[in-house]
């Protein structure tokens, strides 16, 4: 076995092992914590300078940055009868490219905010004004891709890739927002992403390895 994934599942991480997971790959999980300096060792380090996680490993190449390791694999690997995630044309590729982008540039920095003074932090370290004005930035941003989803059933093509799990597990943090109250369209693409099995053991993954 030459592929490694590092990083807990209740992290970015999950993104590459959504990815693993839908295309069944046979591959190592290294749990790899980053609470108490565990990504600041000499060793990981020596995978990531940047001390992050996730970071992958296959057959001597390194990736880091969790969107990067995302669209590697997909383009990398193949799953059963020839199962792909990656773009089968130039046209898929644009939109992989663009809306996995977008999901970083556009969405991510707010809807880490709202995750993090809705849900994620003890409620005395919270501030609840940080969480709403997130949620109105976003109100503006989902509406692109709402507008987008207008006459199709997923964010690429004709089919489930990986630009769906690249946008999916940033906007799975805003379930609860009034912002995705507002785009139906977006929140039903959501759950039929969310729902898939694939991402239902990265889940159960997560529980079992500790949360972010």
């Amino acid at each position: 076995m030459t592929l490694k994934i590092y990083g807990i599942a209740a992290s970015r991480t999950s993104r590459p092992l959504w990815v693993a997971q839908e295309l069944g790959l046979d591959y190592q999980h290294i749990a790899q914590v980053y609470e108490g300096g565990g990504t600041r060792t000499p060793e990981f380090l020596a995978l990531n300078p940047n001390g992050h996680i996730p970071v992958i490993t296959d057959d001597g190449i390194v990736v880091w940055e969790s969107m990067a390791c995302t669209i590697y694999l997909a383009e990398r690997f193949q799953g059963p009868n020839g199962l792909s995630l990656a773009a089968q044309s130039h046209a898929e590729r644009a939109d992989i490219l663009r809306w996995s982008f977008w999901a970083v540039t556009e969405c991510e920095k707010d809807a880490l905010t709202f995750l993090m003074h809705r849900i994620a932090m003890p409620e005395e370290r919270r501030k609840p004004e940080l969480a709403q004005q997130a949620d109105r930035r976003l109100a503006l941003v989902l509406q692109v891709l709402e507008q987008h989803l207008q006459n199709r059933d997923y964010v690429a093509g004709e089919r489930f890739t990986v630009a769906d799990i690249c946008v999916a597990s940033v906007l799975a943090w805003v379930q609860r927002a009034d912002a995705m109250a507002a785009c139906p369209r977006v929140a039903a693409w959501l759950e039929r992403c969310l729902t898939r099995p694939a991402q239902l053991q990265v889940r159960v993954m997560a529980r079992n390895r500790g949360k972010t």
